[in-house]
């Protein structure tokens, strides 16, 4: 099992080897894991399962948060969707900087502000989850498990009325707040506690019925999640990508952005239990408001096995 970091290093060494041998190309192996390198203890020693002495985690008694789908009444009508939008990297990474954001930022806000106008009588908190992570926290910078942990961004009523630049500066400052030491180790404990919880259990039936338990959860006080590991940077590789999607599991009735870049360009792969784009047309609304340039790619039925992400 493992993230996105994790998963990246497989795929740099999968691209290395297809593409040499596609190509006849005799690529650099800089950055690059190979047949043969030593495989150190770090990377298979899962540190939650270890750490020690971790911070007692916060109340998780938050405010309902607003559900699309029971909000846009489409509980009836589910059907696992993705819709893939494409970004000119260098043109977005610009924008972010002249309006102090991030990539992961700047879609939780855009988001946020979506969500906002699709639904303006809610009284429900718009709240995203923006990934973490935990590996500089758990001071284990070459475990390759699944070390994901979260941001709580909300959207409060008072900063509707903000420009772009103060509500993108007042979500990363949420977000730095949020990732400094002590407050990831807090969701670490969380997890280990999930772990254990998920291993006493003594049939696979009752860790699945754990794990719905935990979705449920995780409806009531998500919105949206947001997922971005960063530039992938497959080196010598990745100018022959074409194209680069990231599909995974969301949580409960949630809908999942996952962001890549890769070979010039964004990728903003939207997941959602419904099919009807009512949240991603909100959402190419801001972009086009903001003088963003994308290309709606498709969209697909989402089908994959029932499982945690791997």
């Amino acid at each position: 099992m493992t993230d996105g970091t994790g998963a990246y290093e497989v795929i740099r060494t999968l691209l290395y080897y297809y593409v040499s041998r596609r190509y006849g190309l005799d690529l650099s192996t800089d950055g690059i894991r190979i047949v043969g390198d030593e495989i150190r203890q770090e990377e298979w020693e899962d540190p939650v399962l270890t750490a020690e002495n971790l911070p007692t985690p916060g109340r998780t008694d938050m405010p309902q948060a607003l559900s699309i789908i029971k909000s846009a009444g489409l509980e009836e009508k589910r059907s696992p969707t993705v819709y893939s939008i494409a970004v000119p990297e260098d043109e977005f990474m610009r924008f972010n900087v002249e309006n102090d954001g991030s990539p992961a930022t700047m879609v939780s806000l855009f988001l946020s502000r979506a969500i906002a106008r699709t639904f303006p009588e809610s009284k429900d908190v718009i709240r995203i989850a923006m990934c973490i992570n935990q590996r500089k926290a758990l001071k284990a910078p070459l475990a390759h498990q699944s070390l994901v942990g979260g941001a709580m961004l909300e959207y409060k009523e008072k900063m509707r009325s903000w420009s772009l630049d103060r509500q993108a500066t007042a979500y990363r400052g949420m977000v730095f707040a949020q990732s400094q030491e002590d407050k990831v180790l807090e969701g670490v404990a969380s997890m280990k506690g999930i772990s254990q919880l998920l291993l006493s259990k003594a049939t696979e039936q009752e860790r699945v019925g754990v794990a719905g338990m935990i979705a449920n959860l995780s409806a009531k006080i998500l919105t949206v999640t947001v997922s971005y590991v960063g530039k992938a940077n497959y080196y010598d590789s990745e100018k022959y990508i074409r194209d680069f999607r990231v599909w995974t599991q969301s949580s409960g009735d949630t809908i999942l952005i996952e962001i890549s870049a890769v070979n010039g360009r964004f990728t903003m792969d939207f997941m959602q239990p419904f099919s009807d784009p009512l949240v991603l047309n909100a959402f190419l609304r801001e972009l086009d408001e903001n003088g963003i340039t994308y290309d709606l790619q498709d969209v697909e039925r989402l089908e994959l096995p029932m499982c945690a992400s791997v």
